[in-house]
């Protein structure tokens, strides 16, 4: 790959402003394909691949509302959040 080529992304920091709306669970057990390395960085548990929508707000001080993905189990609880894509 050539350096003009080349994408470098930058971790976004957030924070989740109050709650988590509209939460569903997109995959568990063995649906998730990222089980081995989650049991062997958190430990065991019954992990679900979930998502909902959130009010997020970023590192600069600006507020949005955001569809987000994440990892949890109980016992263990939410890892991982990620942002799929900003609603407004």
């Amino acid at each position: 790959m050539s350096k003009a080529n080349r994408v470098v992304f930058k971790a976004v920091q957030f924070v989740v402003v109050g709650a988590v709306l509209e939460v569903e669970t997109i995959a568990q057990g063995r649906g998730i394909r990222e089980l081995a390395r989650l049991r062997r960085v958190y430990g065991r548990g019954r992990w679900r691949k979930r998502k909902g929508i959130a009010k997020i707000r970023f590192d600069d001080g600006t507020t949005c509302t955001a569809e987000l993905h994440w990892y949890e189990a109980h016992g263990v609880g939410r890892k991982e959040l990620k942002i799929k894509r900003l609603i407004s």
